[in-house]
């Protein structure tokens, strides 16, 4: 689609990509301070025990050790802790094996080390829960939920075709590149402190900072640094850590995690046991949806289990369905946020299952598809009706593709196909907007770039102002000088903040324009910007840079009515709500039938993304988001034996795809426009979704084998491939 602005809608690269690739990009682990300690974790063995003492004596001794911290030594809160978060040291009792239950501070980073390495662990062992099976006999308590439309169980009795499913999918990390780091420095006048954090939202946590540490959020400064990588598992987990044991020890502290520590201590997308029945009618019309969900969200409750549970629906019209979720606490880690925080594995278990529905009827899995998606109105679980989106030209888009249109030709492998609907976040947000007498328009944002939107926002600004994108600087203050923004997540960045940017870049055009007009003596409608200058239309040669009159404005020298103080300005947004974002993948897949081993071999990623502000960046975030969905199908898992002990704690256990792994990815972007600023939509979460659905629909058509859990290593898919017949965990049944 031809773009009819000048500047958005055009492929440009990322304005941090020049640092990122000379290294000088500074991330939190970089940050370097006077008097700086570096601190080390040292983390229980247990999953569930009584804390009796901590020993370390030894540790003390190492050169360079200053202290060994307990819960005790910490200005924290007294409060039991409810989240990962607030449970900044074991107290009393720790909760899952990886729970940091002592700090030790040195004056290295390798004495940190060593001295952690000496601290003994005094605990009783306590019964350990372990995996969602064991919570159903006297486990954790749970929280529960259901959403319920009509008499699911009377119209599976009465379908003509019900599918059966029984789905597990395990803990899996962000696999981010940069683990967790962060840097405190106490307030010289014992006023509060500063924490560099590589985070996804410098607001949200300095609210729970100041939570944490009883302090008043204006004590609380957080500077955001460049992320390596977040995906939802930087939401500053181990920042009250650090800040703590800076105030206990009045000097700064560094707390960089390593990769074992990372995989050990921080929140990974829960694990999920799910039970589902889908029906249909002789037609091919869906008739009804009943599921049982069980989420296993480790040491502490996440508060996800209801978004999670509403989207295994999909993006079907289902006249009547059921759906429960219980949400239980085990022993192992914390859970949380992970891109489309639990979408992939709904979206397994459902996708599967309409597949195995349209082999029953004997539809293609596209033409069934195309049949029962969701039209604009229709209600979602919750009875929130759908929004208008692109869901059938997503299907058409793919129906026409090369990839789709030869799947019957490919006799050695399999080509599936799975779909998916997602509804991004619009969260309110702020910038400001100023412009220099060089000609530079510098905006501040409070949001943080953690997927490249400031690249695009770059775009924004050069369109609404009317310079070119190299004379637009957009920045990020730190949460005492920079306006509000929301966290990174949900895919709301972007549409939150270029309402806001283009309302601050409003004002301050509107600035420029009224200090043009009295330079040219014309009406502020006769004038227009245009290459970086302000020229009366129809008159090119009157024209006056806007740095000029920048200067101008600021300057002592000039004379009223030239002289109206600095141009700056702010703006902000509550952003519009409602929009829809819908996908359609396909996965060609070769699996050896002797070892299981599944290999994909091309890859078409369908998103209808509204309008395209950087085509460039929405191209990557589907590149990007069809790898990680092959990591959760084929490799990702983070294990645990009976006892609560991690098993996948190292990238040599824990398997994440490589280059050599990632097939050739198609990017198709569909724009229909939404009512998002320019029409565009929310991107970043939704192109991980369908990845492990469509995969596991491409090992089912090449095989015949039905996958029912994740990820689908050798082991499991030859297994599965060798006793498919025996079905123990899925069935179809037809009544006519």
């Amino acid at each position: 689609m031809t773009s009819p602005f000048r500047y958005l809608g055009r492929p440009r690269p990322t304005i941090d990509g020049r640092a990122k690739a000379l290294g000088v990009t500074r991330y939190a682990a970089d940050v370097e301070l006077a008097g700086m300690l570096h601190a080390q974790p040292v983390l229980s063995h247990q999953a569930h025990a009584r804390l009796r003492s901590v020993h370390a004596e030894a540790a003390r001794a190492v050169p360079g050790v200053l202290a060994v911290l307990t819960a005790a030594d910490l200005p924290v809160t007294a409060r039991a802790p409810e989240t990962r978060h607030q449970a900044v040291l074991a107290r009393d009792t720790v909760t899952f094996c990886g729970q940091p239950v002592a700090l030790v501070v040195a004056e290295s980073a390798a004495a940190a080390a060593d001295g952690a390495a000496l601290v003994e662990v005094d605990c009783e062992p306590l019964p350990a829960v372990v995996g969602v099976a064991a919570t159903t006999d006297g486990g954790p308590p749970a929280a529960s939920g259901e959403y319920r439309r009509g008499d699911a169980g009377a119209a599976l009795r009465v379908s003509d075709h019900v599918v059966k499913r029984s789905c597990r999918t395990p803990f899996v990390h962000q696999g981010y590149l940069e683990p967790c780091a962060a840097v405190a420095a106490p307030d010289p006048a014992g006023e509060g402190v500063t924490v560099y954090s590589g985070c996804q939202g410098q607001f949200d946590v300095r609210a729970q900072l100041a939570s944490i540490l009883e302090l008043p959020p204006a004590a609380v400064r957080v500077v955001p640094m460049a992320v390596g990588g977040g995906f939802g598992g930087k939401g500053g987990v181990i920042d009250p850590l650090a800040a703590a044991a800076a105030l206990r020890l009045n000097r700064p502290v560094k707390l960089v995690l390593d990769r074992s520590t990372d995989l050990a201590t921080t929140t990974p997308t829960p694990a999920m046991a799910i039970e589902l029945e889908l029906g249909a009618d002789r037609h091919g019309e869906l008739t009804a949806l009943r599921v049982e969900i069980t989420l296993d969200n480790g040491a502490f409750a996440n508060g996800m289990g209801g978004g999670i549970a509403k989207r295994l629906a999909g993006c079907y019209r289902i006249p009547h369905l059921f759906i429960r979720w219980r949400d239980v606490c085990t022993n192992v880690h914390a859970t949380g946020a992970y891109r489309a925080p639990g979408a992939p594995q709904t979206t397994f278990a459902l996708e599967t299952a309409v597949d195995a529905l349209a082999a029953a009827l004997e539809l293609d899995p596209l033409e069934f598809r195309k049949r029962n998606v969701v039209r604009a109105g229709d209600p979602q679980p919750d009875g929130t009706p759908w929004p208008a989106g692109g869901q059938l030209a997503c299907l058409e888009a793919v129906e026409s593709h090369p990839l789709w249109q030869s799947r019957h030709t490919d006799t050695d492998g399999g080509t599936g196909i799975a779909i998916a609907g997602w509804i991004p976040l619009v969260d309110p947000c702020a910038a400001s907007c100023r412009v220099d007498p060089d000609g530079t328009v510098v905006v501040t944002l409070g949001a943080v770039d953690i997927s490249g939107v400031y690249s695009s926002l770059v775009l924004v600004a050069a369109e609404e102002m009317g310079v070119d994108p190299q004379q637009v600087r957009v920045q990020i203050a730190d949460s005492a000088s920079a306006p509000y923004g929301p966290s990174a997540g949900g895919s709301n960045i972007a549409c939150s903040a270029a309402d806001a940017v283009r309302a601050a870049v409003g004002d301050a055009r509107g600035q420029l324009l009224a200090l043009a007009a009295d330079h040219f003596e014309a009406a502020v409608e006769d004038l227009e910007i245009a290459d970086g200058a302000v020229r009366v239309a129809g008159v090119p040669d009157r024209r006056i840079t806007i740095g000029a009159l920048a200067h101008a404005a600021q300057s002592s020298e000039s004379s009223p009515p030239h002289r109206r103080g600095p141009i700056q300005a702010s703006g902000q947004a509550a952003g519009p709500s409602g929009a829809a974002v819908f996908i359609a993948h396909v996965v060609r897949v070769a699996v050896d039938r002797e070892t299981g081993q599944v290999n994909p071999t091309d890859y078409l990623s369908v998103q209808d993304v509204g309008f395209a502000m950087n085509p460039l960046l929405v191209d990557g975030q589907l590149h990007g988001g069809a790898a990680q969905g092959l990591g959760i199908g084929l490799h990702e898992a983070l294990r645990h034996d009976d006892a609560g002990q991690l098993l996948t704690g190292t990238l040599m256990d824990y398997v994440l795809p490589k280059a050599t792994s990632v097939p050739p990815v198609t990017a198709h972007l569909l724009e229909t426009p939404s009512h998002g600023p320019y029409g565009a939509l929310g991107v970043g979460e939704p192109p991980i979704i369908a990845g492990a659905a469509a995969t596991a629909n491409a090992v089912r058509a090449a095989t015949g084998a039905q996958p029912t859990s994740l990820p689908l290593d050798p082991e499991s898919v030859w297994a599965e491939t060798v006793w498919r017949a025996a079905g123990p965990t899925g069935s179809t049944r037809s009544t006519g």
